[in-house]
């Protein structure tokens, strides 16, 4: 089945609430921009979100952590796709050191996980 990695830096705009903690709804549009580029290599359209199955929040995100968002496609129907999501967090800022110290984490931190199903309509499969 098909995968997809994206890797980002949350910023200090994507910072919600007191202490720099990012708001959940950040992971959950991560894994949206995940899926589309998953229908876009199994299908040749953007789709449609219909829904999510479940969703789970593990551990904080803070504004200068990078995470890495991955999907995969796990089930093909007529028009759905059915995915699942993890976003890790695989770099941290060291600000008790200094202003730009950051750590490569030897082990990545699962900060979410999900799965949904999205929808390419019939008559917008080009593959």
């Amino acid at each position: 089945m098909e995968k997809s990695l994206i890797r980002v830096r949350m910023s200090a705009h994507d910072a919600h609430y007191g202490g720099n903690l990012v708001d959940g709804a950040k992971m959950l549009q991560l894994f949206g921009d995940v899926a589309t580029e998953l229908l876009i290599i199994n299908d040749g359209d953007e789709g449609l979100f219909c829904a999510y199955d479940n969703v789970e929040f593990l551990a904080p995100v803070f504004a200068g952590d990078y995470i890495e968002a991955t999907g995969e496609i796990t089930k093909i129907g007529n028009s759905s796709r059915k995915m699942t999501f993890e976003a890790r967090k695989v770099i941290v800022p060291r600000t008790d050191l200094s202003p730009s110290a950051a750590d490569v984490l030897a082990e990545p931190i699962v900060v979410c996980r999900a799965s949904g199903t999205c929808v390419v309509p019939k008559e917008c499969q080009r593959k």
